[in-house]
């Protein structure tokens, strides 16, 4: 057998292996995870306070103790006659309803109205988008969130992303993952790949191997 034939069929034995290779690479990266189902269900949210958010505390008729706080990276805060008390993790309601319960000490029958109007929340509940996307960054939940949305605010993908390989983390579900088709969405325009988000999901864009 001459060595140009011996040659020819080491290179192509090279390509057919590479080729497996990729194509078992391919499979192993996406088999182990089902789709993200489209609709997340999430219909009972109500937003809870986080660290960075702004509050406008209103006290009725006792406008001296009313102002605008923000809540600490410890997440309390303090107003006046109100000692520290936590917010974090809280409903607007619940903080009033805590408030109240401190300036009754000082006040007759307060009534207290706790307004968000810069919105964080907390670490639990936002979602995190890591890897190939322009801007990774957190984002704060909100319902009816999709991961177009998403993409949106983080500015697409980059060159090198391998969107269709993308996995969300979901947190609510002990780290259950799913695939997402990130290529499909943004490049290609596929609105059949939009999916809802979970509060606490975690965005995973991986780099492209070719």
């Amino acid at each position: 057998m001459s060595n140009s034939l011996l040659g020819y069929m080491h290179r192509a034995g090279t390509v057919t292996l590479l080729g497996m290779v990729g194509l078992l690479w391919g499979c192993a990266s996406t088999a182990p995870h089902p789709p993200a189902p489209a609709v997340a269900s999430v219909q009972d949210y109500t937003y809870v306070i986080g660290a960075g958010d702004s509050l406008n505390i209103i006290v009725w008729r006792n406008p001296e103790l009313s102002m605008a706080v923000p809540v600490r990276p410890d997440g309390k805060v303090a107003a006046p006659l109100v000692e520290e008390i936590v917010a974090q993790g809280k409903t607007s309601t619940e903080l009033a309803r805590d408030i109240e319960k401190q300036l009754s000490k000082y006040v007759r029958d307060p009534v207290v109205t706790v307004l968000v109007t810069g919105f964080v929340g907390p670490y639990s509940e936002q979602i995190r988008v890591v890897g190939e996307a322009a801007k990774p960054q957190f984002l704060s939940y909100k319902k009816n969130m999709t991961i177009l949305d998403v993409m949106i605010a983080v500015g697409g993908l980059t060159d090198f992303a391998d969107g269709n390989r993308a996995t969300i983390l979901r947190t609510s579900e002990g780290n259950k993952q799913y695939v997402v088709r990130l290529k499909d969405l943004v490049k290609r325009g596929d609105v059949s790949a939009n999916v809802e988000m979970k509060p606490g999901d975690i965005l995973i864009v991986p780099q492209s191997l070719f």
